[in-house]
């Protein structure tokens, strides 16, 4: 069955921002629009289509990206929801990795806010092509050019108006379009009565400048275009419109809209700009992979009659069909029932079933094509960020790396029969998320779940509790700590055993070192294959991997060092790798006792808005709490933002302590930046009650 829609007219978008821009929102007014629904579901209602989950119902928030396909000016738009919450941010990640271009929509108060950073900068990771929105025209303190200016001096973009606001704040009543040069005015409240007009007179003049910036921002891009411009002569929209696809495209400007997608005024025309300025998959460069041995380079190219190619970007559990893995096909077709090949793994999987999604709602398929988004069923192997592709033609496209955990909470089923429950719903959440962690403590035998925030644990806790119907007892949020050695030492492990006549030797000396702050474990061979037989290096190796896992401190996790394998010796008769796993552990333990062992801590980016008159009294509590302002910015409306540096362990519950500082009006928002040493007498106290809990 051929496709029904061509290639060229596809287009595979993301809707990013930070929390509360207005991203689901105005997602479902697009959906409305097109035709995909009748009725806009509200988020603060906990009627939005797209936040399908019973918690992202109930907190008002997008806590998985959610995909879904809708079609305008006959063009197939698949469109991926994101997170704004910095604890799901590897939602926004692994959703940006597959996608062809993308929608940053910021609030038009607000403007950059610490997450939008976030968001931006993963995006330029992948190199995606995107265009800006600024929302919330309708509110009090709107500023259109204000976001634009920030976009500048945060983001270093190139944010190029395609519009500007008819009014702003309650008077907020249309855009002009500076491509066709004239007005858009709403004369309805539900955005269906959209009127062109001459653009009023008191706007002419800075729609004329705004429109010889947009043509200068991307002359470049066409020497037919530059002509006439300097020539002075008439641009004909077509050119202009194909001029601003490719500085798109070529990530050389930010297309920038503006609206207010609550008010539904402006979405329209963000949708066309979504269809003409954002790339098909044949706009964008073969995608590059390598052969399983990573020595060859194997360029993947959006057509239906090449191999197939495909990454699953994402595993969701489904109650109805088992496993769900999001998989964007970038090469090839696959049908119903096909073998697929995981190159990761080397295991062939069959397809059962295909769908297209639709939130949660699905649609069977026969067939997938080239640039498609959709659902496979059956893939029992699969996880985040593997490739499936024809067994013939094996390749790997490039993985991803995951932020670690930085809390932490113990849980335990509160009935033996319900163990076995809880670790299976355990497992089928770690595959979801890579984000998080589940593991027992080989000291007190509980089992901990670690993630990215108070906010992620308790839905995970939440989610055990209503979905896998798991009856558990769970601790207070623990933060994350870790350990790490501050001087270069060297150690001998030694392992030479009798036992029954047989003798077990392992010998190795290893040189452990300081790493920089985040490079984790980093280890050297320094020793020829004649001393010490590959698989014996391999196993020391894995030896002090796993001694790493356990500190001498308070038995965290040792990071951010490095291990030179420097001596060893062999007894043909009597060595074995399992020695060496010993030997290389025990090098490592002695080098923790020696090497001036030090406690870690996490600490968290903040970026906290208050009004004015509050500013002094927050500014001081984040120093009691240990903090570090970088730096205070003005706001619009009279609000402060503090920019700073806090330790996770201070920061447990402080959106109520904020709240009332600030009668209710402060916010804050923080994501994980670095781990730091802890000072010693605090250091001392946390290992103190950490020994004095592994007692009780």
């Amino acid at each position: 069955m051929p496709r029904k829609t061509p290639l060229e007219m596809t287009r595979n978008i993301g809707i990013m921002a930070h929390i509360d821009a207005g991203k689901t929102t105005t997602t479902e007014r697009i959906l409305l629009y097109t035709g995909k629904i009748h009725r806009a579901g509200e988020v603060h209602e906990g009627a939005a289509t797209m936040d399908y989950m019973e918690q992202e119902r109930e907190r008002g928030i997008t806590i998985t990206s959610a995909a879904t396909t809708t079609y305008w000016h006959d063009c197939r738009i698949n469109i991926i929801d994101t997170p704004g919450h910095v604890d799901f941010t590897v939602e926004v990640e692994r959703s940006l990795r597959v996608l062809d271009g993308a929608v940053a929509v910021f609030c038009a108060k607000g403007g950059v806010e610490s997450q939008s950073e976030t968001v931006w900068h993963q995006a330029e990771r992948y190199h995606v092509p995107r265009i800006a929105y600024v929302n919330k025209m309708d509110i009090v303190g709107a500023d259109f050019f204000n976001v634009m200016d920030m976009m500048r001096e945060r983001l270093g973009a190139n944010p190029v108006a395609l519009q500007l606001p008819i009014g702003s704040e309650a008077d907020f009543r249309g855009v002009i379009d500076l491509v066709r040069m004239c007005a858009e005015v709403y004369y309805d409240d539900d955005g269906f009565d959209i009127r062109n007009e001459p653009i009023p007179s008191e706007y002419l003049e800075k729609a004329e400048q705004y429109r010889t910036a947009l043509i200068e921002a991307v002359a470049d891009e066409s020497d037919e275009l530059m002509e006439l411009y300097l020539a002075g002569e008439p641009i004909p929209e077509d050119l202009l419109r194909s001029a601003i696809r490719s500085a798109t495209i070529n990530n050389n400007a930010v297309p920038t809209c503006c609206g207010s997608s609550y008010r539904n005024k402006g979405v329209q025309p963000l949708m066309d700009a979504i269809v003409d300025y954002l790339p098909s998959p044949l706009d964008l460069p073969p995608i590059e992979a390598t052969s399983r041995d990573g020595k060859k380079t194997i360029e993947v190219t959006a057509d239906d009659s090449a191999p197939f190619a495909a990454l699953a970007f994402k595993i969701v559990t489904d109650s109805f069909v088992g496993k769900l893995a999001f998989c964007r096909v970038y090469a090839g077709s696959l049908k119903v029932g096909s073998v697929v090949y995981n190159a990761n793994k080397g295991k062939r999987e069959r397809v059962t079933k295909l769908l297209l999604m639709h939130a949660d709602s699905r649609t069977e398929l026969d067939e997938v094509y080239a640039g498609d988004i959709a659902a496979f069923v059956g893939l029992r192997e699969t996880v985040t960020v593997e490739t499936l592709c024809s067994e013939g033609k094996p390749l790997l496209m490039e993985s991803m790396d995951f932020p670690e955990p930085v809390i932490r909470i113990a849980i335990e089923s509160k009935t033996k029969a319900g163990q076995q429950k809880l670790s299976d719903a355990l497992a089928k959440l770690a595959e979801e998320d890579p984000t998080f962690r589940s593991y027992s403590d080989e000291e007190t035998g509980q089992t901990i779940l670690a993630g990215m925030g108070e906010l992620h644990l308790d839905i995970i806790v939440d989610r055990l509790i209503r979905e896998f119907k798991v009856e558990c007892r769970v601790g207070k949020p623990q933060v994350a700590y870790r350990e790490s050695i501050t001087k270069t030492v060297r150690t001998v492990g030694s392992y030479i055993r009798q036992n029954a006549g047989k003798g077990v030797y392992g010998h190795c000396a290893v040189e452990f070192a300081p790493g920089a702050p985040g490079s984790g474990f980093v280890f050297e061979n320094a020793v020829p294959p004649s001393v010490l037989p590959p698989e014996y290096v391999k196993a020391v190796e894995e030896g002090i991997r796993e001694a790493s896992r356990s500190g001498s401190l308070g038995g965290y996790e040792v990071v951010d060092f490095s291990a030179k394998l420097v001596d060893g010796s062999v007894n043909e008769l009597e060595s074995c790798e399992l020695a060496y796993k010993i030997a290389g552990s025990l090098a490592f333990r002695e080098a923790c006792e020696k090497g001036g062992s030090v406690l870690l801590e996490p600490f968290m980016k903040c970026e906290i808005v208050v009004p004015d008159e509050f500013l002094g009294d927050v500014m001081g509590n984040i120093t009691a709490r240990r903090g570090r302002i970088d730096g205070v910015e003005m706001r619009a409306g009279g609000q402060q933002c503090i920019n700073a540096l806090c330790p996770l362990s201070e920061m447990f519950g402080y959106a109520t302590d904020l709240r009332s500082r600030t009668q209710g009006r402060g916010s804050f928002t923080m994501h994980f930046e670095r781990y730091e040493e802890v000072p010693a007498q605090l250091a001392e106290k946390i290992i103190a009650q950490h020994k004095a809990e592994e007692e009780e």
